[in-house]
Order: C-alpha cells, then sequence, then structure tokens
C-alpha cells in the first residue's frame, strides 16, 4: 500500500478479538464512543481528520453527527449483517463506502437457527432442568416433545443465511416455503406473496431477514394467530421483526405454541414473562458467536480495507441507493 491511513476502529470495550490483526496491517485508534463529543475528546483533532475507514462493531450507532467530524471518512466497514444502526442516508450523501458481514456468520447462525428450532420441539433445556433438579427420580414421566422431521417450515428472508437454514432443513424432511421482498427463480421452495399466507400454511416460521422500516413488527398478533396454537417461531434475525409485547400475550395466552428467540427488541433487556415459559428457549444474540465466525469476519474487514485502499472492489459492499 502505497500509504498508511488511520483506521477508527468503533467497538464496545470487550470487543478486541480483531484488534491484533488490525494493527499488524494499519496504524489503528480506538474507541468505545458513539457520540461526537466524547469521540473527539478520545482522539487529536490531526487524528480525526485524518481517519480514512472506521471499523464499526457492536452495532454502536453511527449517525450524521458523529459522521461530521470525521471529515477524510470515505470507508465504513461494518462486523455485522444489519445496518440498521447506520446512517445510510448520510453515508450516501457524503460518497462514504459501506461494507457489511456477508456470509461470515451464515453457517453459524442457520445452525443455531435449526438449534433453536429442536430445543424448543423436542423441549431439551426443560428435560435438562428436570434430570438436574431432581424431577426425573421422583416422578419418572416427563412431557412429550414434538418431532421436527415432517414439520412444515416458513423462512421469512431467503438470502444467506436462510438458504442455509432451508439446506439444514431438508435432510429432516420438512417442507420448506418462504417469503421474501421477491421470488426467487432458482430455488425449489414455495413462495409466499405476504407473511401472513406464509403463517397459515407452516407450523414453524423462521425469521433471518433484515431489519428496515418495512420488516419492523412484521410479525404481528394477526401473523402469530395465522400460525396458531401449535405453531412455533424461531427468530435469529432482529428482535425488532416481532411486536415482542403481543409474543409475549399470544404466549402465554396461548396464541402459539413456543419460541426460540436469540434476539430481543431492546437488549440486553428481555421481558420477565418469559422467563417461566418452558415452551420458550432463550439465547443472548450468540448466533453468530463461535471462533470461526469472529475469525471469518476479522479477515472479511481487513480484506475489506486492503481492497479499498489499494482501489480495489470491495469484498462486502452494501448498495446505498
Amino acid at each position: 500500500m502505497s500509504e498508511s491511513p488511520f483506521v477508527l476502529v468503533q467497538r464496545p470495550p470487550t470487543f478486541d478479538f480483531m484488534d491484533e490483526l488490525l494493527s499488524r496491517n494499519f496504524p489503528i485508534l480506538t474507541t468505545h464512543h458513539t457520540s461526537s463529543i466524547p469521540l473527539l475528546n478520545s482522539i487529536s483533532p490531526h487524528a480525526s481528520s485524518s481517519i480514512r475507514a472506521v471499523v464499526n462493531m457492536g452495532m454502536l450507532k453511527i449517525d450524521a453527527d458523529l459522521l461530521s467530524h470525521l471529515p477524510s471518512l470515505q470507508l465504513l466497514v461494518c462486523t455485522s449483517v444489519g445496518i440498521e444502526h447506520i446512517d445510510l442516508a448520510e453515508c450516501n450523501r457524503r460518497g462514504i463506502a459501506v461494507t457489511n458481514a456477508g456470509e461470515a456468520f451464515s453457517d453459524d447462525v442457520a445452525d443455531c437457527a435449526v438449534g433453536l428450532l429442536i430445543s424448543v420441539l423436542r423441549r431439551i433445556p426443560s428435560a435438562d432442568h428436570y434430570v438436574r433438579s431432581g424431577e426425573w427420580a421422583k416422578s419418572g414421566d416427563f412431557q412429550l416433545g414434538i418431532k421436527l422431521s415432517g414439520k412444515r417450515v416458513g423462512i421469512l428472508g431467503l438470502g444467506s443465511i436462510g438458504s442455509f437454514i432451508a439446506k439444514r432443513l431438508e435432510p429432516f424432511g420438512c417442507i420448506i416455503s418462504y417469503y421474501s421482498t421477491s421470488q426467487k427463480q432458482s430455488v425449489p421452495y414455495r413462495y409466499y406473496p405476504d407473511v401472513l399466507s406464509l403463517a397459515a400454511n407452516n407450523d414453524v416460521i423462521i425469521l433471518c431477514c433484515a431489519l428496515t422500516d418495512q420488516t419492523r413488527h412484521i410479525v404481528n398478533r394477526e401473523v402469530m394467530e395465522s400460525l396458531g396454537k401449535k405453531g412455533v417461531i424461531i427468530n435469529v434475525g432482529r428482535g425488532g421483526l416481532i411486536d415482542e409485547k403481543e409474543l409475549v400475550k399470544c404466549l402465554v395466552d396461548g396464541v402459539i405454541g413456543g419460541a426460540g428467540l436469540d434476539v430481543f427488541e431492546k437488549e440486553p433487556g428481555v421481558p420477565v414473562e418469559l422467563f417461566g415459559l418452558d415452551n420458550v428457549v432463550l439465547s443472548p444474540h450468540a448466533a453468530m458467536a463461535t471462533p470461526g465466525s469472529l475469525d471469518n469476519i476479522a479477515q472479511l474487514a481487513v480484506g475489506n480495507l486492503k481492497a479499498f485502499f489499494s482501489n480495489q472492489p470491495l469484498i462486502s459492499p452494501v448498495r446505498l441507493d
């Protein structure tokens, strides 16, 4: 590379897994801040004016105000697939290129989605507690689980992760269908033009689409009622895809049969009503949290930075228009 530009790494304090790799390749500055005043206090004016790239981790917010204090910024590397925390309109206006995680997490998120589904249907966490608590020795009876084989599974968002989930469920004999922004001609699965019909014709719906203004609360009470009393919802996308208050009511009242949730609307907050439900399996937004995924995203971030500063095509660009 002909120059050594500053790269600002914006991350939560514990997200240091990428520091060593980045620092081997670029001069880096690290900040935990999401607003302009503490950010400017943490780095010198010269440094802030020299930053040409930012690596954004942990879904820390980047808004127009923050961007206004980085006049030389040309590239924003996000380590998440979702980019709803970024002011994309301002990036587009400023001509700032944006990349995301692409397929770096797809395998592990798909694995987790299937794991959550099996855990809910077969009541694996409840069974574990039943044994550990000594109830098995006392009563010998345990509520029957439900088989996964042959289930009708509707996938909301047949992108990379959704496609990986479908491929994992095919050997179980599951009947796969999907809802997406448009029908995909190259897939063998049935397409439904709306979420209500997807829910009405499936035993399970799995959410793995992006969170946008159009998809926020795309699963509302009407969708849950269409899914029915034995229906199961798995969410490895974003918490805001579901109307969480209505989800809690539907689970408590038996409107749907169960849920496996890796994401929530106001993380790390989780509705306390869910803690006492044994037909719900909870996970702390950890679907992608494996060493393999972290290594993948670190390599992808460095690859995007190297491509950018070498005037090569970006590996995982985000369309801003």
